[in-house]
């Protein structure tokens, strides 16, 4: 790639252009009152270490000047670097911090229509480049719809509150709109930037134009965003975490993974693998009892667990009571499936454990079946041993990744609907192939996704999420990280 610099007339700026230009050698030129100097610019591949959610749409280039003491940083340059390659997602220009030797961002506008992107650059040496951020979408087709009357849009990319800046790439015209909807969907429609409230649409075009090509540049995140990260690896707020294949058990990326904590309900899993080994028939109908739930109410109190609704004397299948265990996760249909798996419930218990120990999870350790008492305790790199071997299990596959589950009870005909409690098994960005949450007061929020990938099936497991949404938010960012890692 070659590189031309020239000066911008009439900004009363100096501005530092780096242009690709297929000349034979790169030619360099500043023209300002106070600072006329040629920068020495070479180019090499990327270098390691760069934000693991970026792309890399141009080399690096080090730039530096024989005289830098005769800048004026009162004329702030501008720097301008061509792409060579269309490319309709979010665009940044990255520097090298000289300390660190972190890649920082420049506040960057991306120029669609000639393919470069422009920042404001004080040093007078260093390395940049052109990363993109595959996410989100920023250069495409808007259309409106009829909600609020006011200047507000829907985004698929950016959360409610977030304010944007939206220009007709047709006419220049622009409007800044509040988020207030999600939408529109990407699967659907994958060139769509963002969907305009009738009114704001009116500011940059006719309604009768219907879709419009559009830029889109953020002016305000909304606060609890999960911004782009700008690391090479991932920044979760769980204690303790990894990302595994499966095929192998290699880890891929880990936090703490071998720290040893309350695992809560994901205890569920190993409980449903040791009773799907007794051979239940499923469809078979069973009663519940009082005392199914009143196992749990040695760890807490009534008010504080998820549980299935139902009194004692009710009937439903086997069937009913695993996807209640699984998929809502609640903890009195655990016990019962203990109860009629035909063992004494010590004797229940004892399999789990020998179970996880055969597989070789020495750190695990069970006293309770649900996952309530903080004394059921893992890791995440031993439970990522006891996932590759409960998801072997394709009535747990099946069941842990449902959406929703409804049943009615045999005898009393009462309806009831279970929902996931893993709100990213209805994402469909990923193929999430097992699934498990649990929470409690001194597990923090845990969970754990198995997904399938062409080359590898990944597991994910965060211990200790500070949130239910930083948990989701946590595993999400292991998952994308994971998908990027088996994809290169």
């Amino acid at each position: 790639m070659k590189l031309k610099y020239q000066k911008l007339i009439g900004l009363g700026a100096l501005l530092f252009f780096l242009v690709p230009v297929a000349t034979k050698a790169a030619q360099t030129e500043f023209i300002t009152p106070n600072f006329t100097e040629k920068a020495i610019v070479a180019t090499s591949s990327p270098a390691t270490g760069l934000p693991w959610e970026w792309d890399a749409l141009t080399p690096v280039f080090e730039y530096s000047f024989n005289n830098p003491h005769t800048y004026d940083p009162a004329f702030p340059m501008t720097i301008k670097i061509n792409y060579d390659q269309t490319d309709n997602y979010l665009k940044q220009i990255f520097i090298v911090d000289a300390l660190s030797g972190a890649w920082n961002p420049l506040p960057t506008t991306d120029n669609p229509a000639d393919n470069s992107v422009t920042a404001v650059i004080t040093s007078t040496s260093g390395k940049v480049i052109v990363l993109a951020n595959h996410n989100i979408l920023t250069v495409g087709k808007a259309s409106w719809y009829a909600y609020k009357g006011g200047l507000y849009a829907a985004s698929p990319d950016f959360k409610k509150g977030s304010v944007l800046k939206v220009i007709n790439l047709d006419n220049g015209k622009s409007v800044n709109v509040t988020i207030n909807d999600f939408g529109p969907e990407r699967d659907k429609f994958p060139d769509r930037v963002i969907d305009l409230d009738k009114l704001a649409f009116q500011e940059i075009a006719s309604l009768g134009a219907g879709v419009v090509r559009v830029k889109i540049e953020p002016l305000k995140v909304a606060t609890g965003e999960v911004a782009p990260q700008i690391s090479a690896t991932p920044i979760v707020s769980a204690s303790s975490a990894i990302i595994v294949k499966e095929s192998d058990g290699s880890i891929i990326w880990g936090k703490n993974e071998n720290n040893v904590s309350p695992l809560a309900s994901l205890t569920k899993l190993v409980a449903a693998k040791v009773f799907l080994d007794t051979r239940p028939t499923l469809n078979n109908v069973v009663a519940y009892q009082a005392q199914d739930e009143n196992y749990n109410y040695q760890y807490c109190n009534p008010w504080e667990i998820a549980k299935l609704n139902v009194k004692s004397g009710e009937t439903m299948t086997i069937e009913d009571l695993l996807y209640s265990s699984l998929v809502g996760s609640a903890n009195n249909t655990v016990e019962s499936l203990v109860r009629v798996s035909g063992l004494k419930r010590s004797e229940f218990i004892k399999r789990m454990n020998e179970q996880v120990k055969d597989w070789g999870a020495t750190s695990t350790f069970f006293v309770e079946p649900t996952g309530l008492s903080p004394q059921n305790v893992s890791s995440p790199a031993d439970y990522a041993i006891i996932a590759r071997e409960v998801f072997k299990n394709p009535i747990i596959q099946k069941i842990s990744t449902t959406a929703r589950y409804r049943f009615t009870t045999v005898n009393t005909k009462k309806a009831h609907t279970i929902t996931n409690t893993n709100k990213l098994v209805t994402n469909p960005q990923y193929s999430i192939i097992g699934s498990k949450t649990g929470y409690l007061d001194e597990a923090g929020n845990c969970l754990i996704t198995r997904i399938k990938t062409e080359k590898d099936n990944l597991i994910i497991i965060n211990f200790g999420s500070t949130s239910k949404v930083n948990s989701l938010a946590d595993n999400e960012q292991m998952i994308k990280y994971g998908l990027r890692q088996v994809k290169n």
